[in-house]
């Protein structure tokens, strides 16, 4: 497999349907850690530009919640406690006392609604992402998820199939992060692809 300068995996140019479109859910997801990396705490705070609310620690807490939410919940039929992973703010916005309790640790890293710094959200995220890895493995891409009602009512079917979920996936990693580009940059500068 061929890699980036900066260790992240090069998709395939040519490869089976399911090979490019995991290749690609994974290129976005090492973005993702990418654009965290090097970063203290108070920095992976930092708040895009106003009116927004959105930090990097925001980003990543919100998108462990979105793959609970499609891997575990539709397309397993889990029951699944997002916590506060994704009521405020679409789960983009920290509690305003949640800066000393997160910078101190004193949170429980892990599961929903943990707190903790970037170090704790990237391992939730990180074991979130391999359990969603698990469960969708040996499944054709054809398999079912069933929908939420309000999501079925906008989609106009009940289910959805893990194809559609991955490519769902490919782009919400995707547009959030152009997100995590912008604030990386506006934090120390860093920028590149």
């Amino acid at each position: 497999m061929n890699t980036m300068p900066d260790g992240r995996p090069v998709p395939p140019p040519h490869a089976d349907e399911r090979t490019m479109l995991e290749s690609w859910l994974d290129f976005h997801r090492a973005t993702l850690a990418l654009k965290c990396r090097g970063l203290d705490d108070e920095q992976i705070r930092t708040a895009s530009v106003p009116p927004s609310s959105m930090t990097l620690l925001g980003l990543v807490r919100h998108l462990e919640g979105v793959e609970r939410h499609w891997f575990q919940e539709v397309f397993a039929g889990e029951a699944v406690d997002l916590g506060d992973l994704m009521h405020r703010d679409g789960g983009f916005a920290l509690d305003a006392e949640e800066g000393d309790s997160a910078r101190t640790g004193t949170g429980e890293p892990g599961g929903p609604g943990a707190r903790g710094g970037i170090t704790e959200a990237l391992d939730a995220w990180r074991a979130t992402v391999d359990r969603n890895r698990a469960l969708s493995a040996a499944a054709p891409l054809d398999a079912p998820g069933r929908l939420t009602a309000a999501e079925a009512a906008m989609a106009g079917s009940d289910t959805v199939s893990l194809r559609w979920i991955l490519v769902h996936m490919i782009e919400e990693y995707a547009r959030h992060n152009g997100h995590a580009d912008l604030i990386r940059e506006r934090i120390d500068g860093v920028t590149g692809p």
